[in-house]
């Protein structure tokens, strides 16, 4: 995880496209600069990192139901819970579910867990636009390969 570089997934584990569901990991990095002013003294994840975290997870999913058709962004978070803190070094686990996807839309739910508890989750409305309308593609299948999404989708 690069925060200052909102790189917030480390690796696909896990994506199975019968079930519309993806399993992602990040280790929190030891020191950032976003810990430098949240909080000093003691070092949190804000909580919209761990938000944006679970739509990046919602989004490779995306990716993947669509076979990288689409480039989904964040539209919208609801009922977005925060249940405990992450400090550095934490080893979270990410899940979304596809919910809903199509008419340019997909609804998901994802929810982050640390340790065995349960950190955050919400339900995520992404907008989802053609490549051939937004010039990312090259970008985002790089990262897809980097974070292991293209070998997850190979075992299937």
């Amino acid at each position: 995880m690069l925060l200052e570089y909102f790189q917030m997934i480390d690796r696909i584990e896990a994506v199975d496209l019968s079930s519309r569901t993806l399993k992602a990991r990040s280790v929190v990095p030891a020191k950032s600069p976003v810990f430098e002013g949240h909080f000093p003294g003691m070092p949190l994840v804000p909580g919209v990192l761990l938000i944006e975290t679970m739509a990046q997870a919602s989004g490779f999913m995306i990716l993947a139901a669509s076979n990288f058709a689409a480039m989904p962004f964040l539209m919208s978070v609801d009922g977005a819970k925060m249940r405990t803190f992450v400090e550095p070094e934490a080893v979270l686990v990410i899940e979304a579910f596809l919910e809903h996807e199509g008419s340019g839309y997909a609804v998901t739910k994802a929810k982050i867990s640390s340790a065995g508890k349960k950190v955050c989750d919400a339900q995520l409305k992404l907008r989802t636009m053609p490549f051939e309308e937004v010039p990312l593609a090259d970008i985002v299948r790089k990262r897809a390969a980097e974070v292991g999404l293209l070998s997850a989708l190979a075992a299937q």
